[in-house]
């Protein structure tokens, strides 16, 4: 089973690391060492995308709605709400599909990590598109 996650792993940290850039630690995947490595990198990349994306929009809605204070209010308090309601979604559903491997074993922290960056990365894709004008 714990073969199965990690191949699992791999392969999605190597897609994912087709799309960073040249020099990470996905580039050279050969061991679970290196793959717990890139999974953390993926899961440490797309949170900092996805905290953009989310300041993106906060600042989109700023122009948007500025000129109107309760408006701006009023979504600026949907915004934090339904982001901190998807972390909450994000963090049990990543908890449920890393549940086969050992907590704290290096084929659950890759699984978590990859659930993460893989979710935080569909986010960050619906966060851009709001508000676009």
């Amino acid at each position: 089973m714990k073969s199965i996650i990690l191949a699992m792993a791999l392969i999605a940290t190597g897609v994912q690391a087709a799309e960073e850039s040249d020099d990470n630690p996905c580039d050279k995947v050969e061991n679970d060492v290196q793959t717990l490595e890139c999974s953390a990198f993926s899961k440490t990349t797309a949170e900092d995308l996805l905290k953009e994306n989310l300041q993106g929009l906060t600042d989109r809605m700023q122009s948007q709605y500025g000129k109107n204070p309760s408006q701006l209010a009023d979504i600026t308090a949907k915004l934090k709400a339904a982001q901190q309601q998807w972390l909450k979604t994000r963090d049990a559903d990543c908890a449920v599909e890393a549940f086969p491997a050992t907590s704290g074993s290096k084929a659950f922290t890759i699984a978590q990590n990859d659930c993460v960056a893989r979710m935080s990365d569909e986010r960050s894709e619906f966060l851009e598109s709001i508000g676009q004008e």
